[in-house]
């Protein structure tokens, strides 16, 4: 789900806090510190080493803290698992664990195709507790921040299914989960592949857009049906826009995203990203907005779409979501060749 039809469904206090990154202050997997949002590309080495959830070769029954900070017990290899956040799902793909799926969160851009065809069990308005419980899960993957309600988890939890809550603040953040994640699935040493794989992809972007020169002023636009809304200084978004070669126009309030036309005028952003794209926005719309005339970005014509799902869900794609915004905001950029994925990854269930 993207971050652009959360705020559509007014949905955005409770995903935002989980799909948008950098929420200032938080703790990482395992309750560790993560690393400011201002730098997004932090080393994954940083955050396992200080997480012993995260240490290699696994054994059973295991014994992990999870985002949340409460201590799962899984007693053995999880082999059923359902999934209630869309990264989460990539995630286990991503790892080679796709057929250990076996019920899903309602998506509109399920990734990869192999996921459209699974059981859908819950929606963000809540879980089918009986439906879960039917499939006979022995691990649910969550979402923290409300993404996935407090309720539906402490019950799922009374029936004894161990609940894995992963709620990502930051890249770092990101890393650590899908590093988590993997441990908890007993691929500990593919989870840390896969996490170097997307830090050294992230870090070679970020490398080449700190070398592009100016940072432009940029407004990465989430929603402007009714309300404006951007990110917040203390967001996913606002540290990916840093490392892609761009100055953040924010609402200037930790965990504020809407910011009034007039304040966006004072900043005259010189490029807009929409992130709301998919769902009507153009460039030629919004150059005819009221008021909008006056901004850099719109009299030189760079206003320019972006997947927001890639861009803001919080899981494998995260490095292709970091490109295509570094693009958006330097179109001339020369990006090195990515870095290959680890071999055994694949879109696909094994």
């Amino acid at each position: 789900m993207s971050i652009a039809r959360s705020v559509r469904g007014r949905a955005l206090p409770a995903l935002l806090s989980v799909l948008l990154l950098a929420v200032a202050g938080c703790a990482g997997a395992g309750g560790t510190p993560s690393p400011a949002a201002a730098s997004p590309s932090g080393s994954i080495a940083a955050a396992a080493s200080a997480s012993p959830t995260l240490a290699p070769a696994p054994t059973f029954p295991l014994s992990l803290t999870d985002d949340a900070g409460t201590a799962v017990t899984l007693p053995a290899v999880p082999h059923r698992v359902v999934s209630l956040t869309p990264a989460a799902t990539e995630t286990a793909f991503a790892l080679g664990d796709g057929s250990r799926i076996v019920g899903v969160v309602q998506d509109v851009t399920p990734y990869p195709a192999a996921v459209k065809s699974l059981p859908v069990v819950a929606t963000y308005q809540g879980a089918d507790i009986e439906k879960i419980v039917g499939l006979r899960p022995d691990l649910v993957l969550a979402g923290g921040a409300d993404f996935n309600k407090p309720s539906d988890i402490a019950k799922l939890r009374s029936l004894g299914i161990p609940v894995l809550v992963v709620s990502a603040k930051d890249v770092p953040g990101v890393l650590a989960d899908v590093a988590l994640e993997a441990t908890a699935l007993g691929e500990s040493a593919r989870g840390a592949e896969l996490a170097a794989s997307m830090q050294a992809r992230m870090d070679a972007i970020t490398a080449a857009a700190s070398a592009s020169g100016p940072k432009p002023r940029v407004f990465y636009e989430l929603d402007a049906t009714n309300q404006l809304f951007g990110p917040a200084p203390d967001s996913f978004v606002t540290g990916l826009i840093t490392a892609g070669g761009g100055d953040p126009i924010t609402s200037g309030q930790a965990g504020v995203y809407s910011i009034s036309l007039e304040k966006l005028v004072a900043a005259d952003p010189q490029v807009i990203v929409l992130g709301d794209a998919d769902y009507g926005a153009t460039a030629a719309q919004v150059a005819k907005r009221p008021g909008w005339e006056g901004m850099s970005a719109v009299k030189d014509g760079a206003i320019r779409p972006v997947d927001d799902t890639v861009v803001t869900r919080p899981g494998p794609r995260l490095p292709d979501g970091l490109r295509d915004l570094a693009l958006a905001i330097h179109p001339d950029l020369q990006l090195p060749s990515a870095a290959p994925a680890p071999t055994w990854t694949s879109p696909s269930t094994p």
